[in-house]
């Protein structure tokens, strides 16, 4: 591998030379830093309050599909119900909705950024979300081994303890990591800048240095603090110990990654001493696997007991990031399984092939929810993880930035590999307490100790009971469907692979089901300041045509090619969504902000003549007090159109990532993270085993079928296209012959 050389890419930004970077996905973000020919300003416009009316005409597309499975169901005829939302949505828009629209532009304009992502998304989203970070919020991430490792160490073994190469992978991992904080953090956008590398830029800074503090009913951010005595330093836990290492300058530039090692092999030997002293760390950071609002009780009590734990929460909230060493390699008996719904810590256990589905089955599990929820600081917002066999993920809380960022990171951070002329032994050497004596002197590393009483021991005790029971609930799983992927779909199919990857979800879903559902397709909205995510609303009338035409065929029949025009008219209409959502055009991020508007008006106002309407709720004198609301708002299809169980989110090729994922949002659903690469198509998958409805080996057998049967529709229809082609062409010749 060749290390040496430098190249410039992204205007001040200079990076080492590694051949494989160029086949990463990281690529393309690298290089819209500063592309010669794509010059734009370097300040990104405001994301707009969208227009009311087209807001509220595409809301109405939007719920048709439910519409027309209700008339086929037996339920109110299509066109009564379709007229009744039609009034519904006149009258908000004359009526009480161009108020709540003035109130979204007056709070446009005193924002710094926008409307939406200073005031309402983040809280509403993510810091007023009261259940359980783990599974349910944080994203996690899983790493491709690395090749330089010996495979006797990759295999793993059921062994407890450190492995010298779990550190040394971790300080490489980390070095690279902190190299792209310190050159995105840096930099300043100059006008060549494309639109992507402000949004990259302003990102990266967004999601070091924080945490998410518990408060009772909503959460919030810590405020960065850059002239901290914590603000260089990394967070580690091992054996549920916390200690903070300095790993960067006071400039950020990150220290030399053997000097980052060297410390990281200090605080390994200061664990091995104090366990084999006796000691034992109360493994506090299971308290932020809980219910938010029980946290923040606990966090508060934490506070009352001692300064010391004050400093210690000041340190973890005030440092970069996480790293978490486990001293154990994770098996697959440690989690549940579609035949073995549940967990158990049995040792006696086969050692699974490496890259056999078990294998990567526990690396998952473990990097998003190891057993007990025990070494991790869920809060956090970025933890990096190794197991003792260094298999490597990452994991953070969601509130700073979602997933694509960190994910732009870590597959910079991991692509090289670990460089072994950076240290001076090509081999780690063995952890011994010999090399513990002779430098002892805690340069660059310090320990972070908590004061606890029995309450909290308490809480600890039944945190841990709460997380096993999510922990044994979640059925995660990767399918890896490796037939085509984005060179067939946009080559030969002619589609956009995105759309065409939605289309197969949808068609998986209708046939394990039955009927339509919610669809939740993340977009990101990085083109305007501050921009984070909108929502495309995957399920269509187009495509339930679709998908009910598909759902019963079968191979080898001549009816596919009459279902090509139907895929294309629904990736089309997805297309189209896709693009709204992009450019400030979306409607969900507006709806949600013409309701939390109308809440703030009084409720006995007589401005709107929606008291008139055949309003779906009714209230009682008795009643508490209720916030004012439409019935547009008040609607069961409202909420039904937005119950998204299918929540989905593409990320990018994803060539250093084994797995990816986030939870389903709902108990009878899904939580879908895709990646598209040019020869396949990888779908990480997260359900509930305590719902009967869902089963994630299933549905992966479902998707399966649904890109081979959509493979199979477009080349018949191309085939269809060929025959036309040529009898058209055959017949010109046969007419010019006969004038002949």
């Amino acid at each position: 591998m060749i290390s040496r050389s430098t190249l410039l890419v992204g205007g001040r930004i200079t990076l080492r030379y590694y051949p494989r970077l160029y086949q990463s996905s990281l690529f393309p973000f690298i290089l819209s830093l500063r592309c010669a020919g794509l010059s734009t300003m370097t300040k990104l416009p405001r994301l707009p309050v969208p227009d009311l009316r087209k807001t509220l005409d595409r809301y109405l597309q939007s719920i048709q599909p439910f519409l027309r499975e209700d008339e086929a169901r037996g339920h109110s005829l299509f066109e009564a119900s379709y007229e009744k939302r039609v009034q519904w949505v006149d009258d908000f828009e004359k009526g009480i909705g161009r108020l709540c629209q003035h109130k979204l532009h007056e709070l446009d304009a005193r924002s710094p950024h926008n409307w939406l992502d200073d005031n309402i998304w983040t809280n509403h989203a993510y810091l007023s979300w009261r259940a359980p970070l783990l599974i349910n919020s944080n994203w996690w991430l899983t790493f491709n081994n690395d090749p330089s490792i010996p495979e006797s160490i990759l295999r793993g073994d059921t062994r407890s303890g450190i492995e010298p190469w779990q550190v040394r992978r971790a300080a490489c991992i980390l070095h690279r990591v902190l190299d792209w904080r310190a050159r995105m953090v840096n930099q300043h956008p100059d006008p060549d800048t494309t639109r992507t590398g402000v949004w990259l830029l302003t990102s990266t800074e967004k999601m070091f240095n924080t945490c998410r503090l518990p408060r009772a009913g909503t959460d919030v951010l810590a405020t960065r603090n850059p002239i901290s005595e914590h603000a260089q330093d990394i967070m580690l836990m091992l054996h549920d110990f916390v200690y903070t290492v300095r790993v960067c300058e006071d400039d950020r530039t990150p220290l030399p990654v053997q000097t980052i090692e060297d410390r990281i092999r200090a605080v390994v030997l200061d664990v091995i001493k104090r366990i084999e002293s006796g000691e034992s760390a109360v493994p506090v950071g299971v308290l932020t696997s809980d219910d938010r609002d029980r946290w923040a009780e606990n966090y508060q009590h934490l506070l009352s007991l001692s300064p010391m734990n004050a400093s210690t929460l000041r340190a973890i909230n005030e440092s970069i990031m996480a790293l978490s060493l486990d001293h154990y390699t994770a098996m697959p008996s440690h989690y549940p399984t579609p035949t073995s719904p549940s967990s158990s810590q049995s040792s006696h256990t086969s050692i699974p092939a490496l890259d056999s589905d078990a294998e990567i089955h526990a690396h998952l599990h473990n990097t998003r929810s190891p057993p007990q929820a025990r070494n991790r600081f869920f809060d956090k917002s970025l933890t990096l993880s190794l197991e003792r066999n260094t298999r490597a993920g990452a994991m953070g809380e969601h509130a700073p930035v979602d997933a694509l960022v960190p994910s732009i990171a870590f597959d910079y951070g991991v692509i090289a590999g670990i460089d072994s002329s950076a240290f001076s032994e090509p081999v780690p050497r063995a952890l011994t307490l010999e090399e513990d004596r002779v430098s002892d002197d805690k340069k660059g590393w310090t320990r972070l100790d908590w004061v606890t009483d029995e309450r909290i021991e308490a809480q600890i005790r039944e945190a841990e009971g709460r997380a096993r029971a999510s922990i044994n609930n979640s059925e995660a799983g990767i399918l890896e469907f490796g037939e085509y992927g984005a060179d067939w779909i946009s080559s030969i199919a002619r589609l956009p692979p995105d759309a065409y990857t939605q289309l197969a979800l949808q068609l998986a879903w209708y046939r394990s089901r039955g009927f339509l559902t919610a669809t939740y397709e993340t977009a990101l909205t990085r083109m305007f300041n501050a921009g984070r995510t909108e929502c495309v609303r995957s399920a269509s009338v187009e495509g339930l045509d679709f998908v009910q035409a598909a759902k019963e065929w079968g191979h080898g029949a001549e009816y596919p090619r009459a279902l090509l025009p139907l895929l294309q008219r629904a990736i089309q209409t997805h297309a189209r969504r896709t693009r709204e959502a992009a450019t400030g055009r979306g409607i969900d991020r507006h709806l949600l902000g013409l309701k939390l508007m109308l809440e703030e008006f009084p409720v006995d106002t007589s401005i709107s003549a929606s008291s008139s309407l055949d309003s779906p709720s009714s209230s009682s004198p008795t009643d508490p007090p209720q916030k004012r609301t439409h019935p547009l708002f008040t609607d069961p299809l409202f909420s039904r159109s937005q119950e998204w169980k299918l929540s989905t989110s593409g990320l990018s090729a994803g060539d250093q990532f084994r797995g990816t994922g986030f939870g389903a949002g709902w108990e009878d659903g899904y939580g879908i993270n895709y990646l598209i690469a040019p020869h396949r198509i990888k779908f990480c998958l997260e359900s509930k085993f305590s719902s009967p409805l869902t089963s994630t080996n299933k549905f992966k057998q479902h998707i399966a079928d649904a890109l081979r049967d959509m493979r199979v529709i477009c080349e018949a229809g191309e085939l269809e296209l060929k025959d036309r082609t040529k009898t058209s062409v055959d017949g010109l010749g046969t007419r010019v012959h006969a004038r002949l």
